[in-house]
């Protein structure tokens, strides 16, 4: 009988052994789900911001060293970004309206207000990011003061930056406006009584015409890359005045796409991530100020600059 009793027992014993084995299996199972559940909470598998389909965002500038910090901070989100750069202020917004972009990030409010009103579009703002200084440099005087009578200034030609760099021209003596001046002055608001004669070039061309001129406005993206220091400014406005909000820069996106996740997620990224920030300020020389209106409000100045930039046209 003793040799019997291992035939009896063995089902049992392979009932057991079955039992631990499906219960480690379901364990196992479980971590995997787990696993699953926590890495997906993170990544985006599918849809606009995965590794196939990843945010377009155009920006100038895009050697900037916070950009490849926010790229990785996205990443670490599971958001994907593909960063094209463009070195002429008017590509952005006609490539974020055809459908090249899906988000840009290069313009504050005014410029965003003239381009609405004068292609009929309705790009709208989802994210402030900072405000900056538009200053005044030269590589002949030191002070305004010492600029001859006559002498010529350069400033950007784009509407917006073309007024603001009036304004500082105004501000600084150089010139005096019809009416005190505006956001939406031109060369022909500069009176005859003005110290010096002002000319327009592209942008990116003015850091480039001062061995011509007496000096030029020079927007911050192009200070570095003409050997320049933020402090070689002889003149400059203020970014932190209350009448400065119009220059706030801003995330600009299709209205169809105002409200989309994941934009809103790069926005939030973007606004909180310290290295990035502390990047944007260290380009900028110091003179960026870190702005996160709420969307509400950009969107109320927005409509409100539309409305006063198209009557005055």
């Amino acid at each position: 009988m003793s040799n019997q009793t291992p035939l009896v027992a063995a089902p049992k014993k392979r009932g057991r052994l079955i039992a631990v084995i499906v219960i480690a299996v379901l364990v196992v199972a479980a971590i995997v789900v787990a696993i699953s559940v926590a890495v997906g909470s993170n990544s985006n598998s599918s849809g606009l911001g995965s590794e196939s389909d990843p945010v377009k965002l155009g920006v100038v500038g895009a050697s900037d060293p916070y950009w490849d910090v926010f790229k990785d901070a996205a990443e670490e989100e599971g958001i994907f970004v593909d960063i094209s750069d463009f070195t002429d202020y008017a590509q952005p917004n006609p490539a974020l309206t055809e459908g090249d972009l899906d988000l840009n990030q290069f313009q504050h409010i005014i410029y965003l207000a003239q381009y609405n009103v004068s292609a009929d579009e309705d790009l709208a703002p989802i994210g402030a990011t900072a405000i900056y200084p538009l200053s005044l440099y030269s590589t002949k005087y030191t002070s305004v003061d010492d600029i001859e009578e006559g002498e010529t200034v350069a400033i950007p030609s784009d509407a917006s930056n073309l007024a603001r760099g009036l304004l500082v021209l105004q501000a600084a003596g150089l010139v005096e406006l019809e009416d005190g001046g505006s956001p939406f002055s031109t060369v022909d608001d500069v009176l005859d009584t003005s110290k010096v004669e002002v000319i327009t070039l592209e942008a990116a061309l003015t850091p480039t015409s001062l061995p011509d001129v007496a000096a030029a406005i020079i927007n911050n993206d192009f200070v570095e890359d003409a050997g320049l220091s933020f402090d070689d400014a002889i003149a400059t406005d203020d970014p932190t005045d209350p009448s400065a909000q119009p220059y706030i820069n801003i995330f600009a996106a299709r209205a169809e796409d105002k409200d989309n996740e994941t934009l809103l997620k790069l926005v939030d990224i973007f606004q909180n991530t310290t290295a990035v920030t502390d990047g944007v300020v260290e380009v900028s020389g110091g003179t960026a100020e870190l702005v996160q209106t709420p969307v509400s409000e950009l969107e109320e100045s927005l409509a409100s600059v539309q409305d006063d930039y198209a009557a005055a046209q």
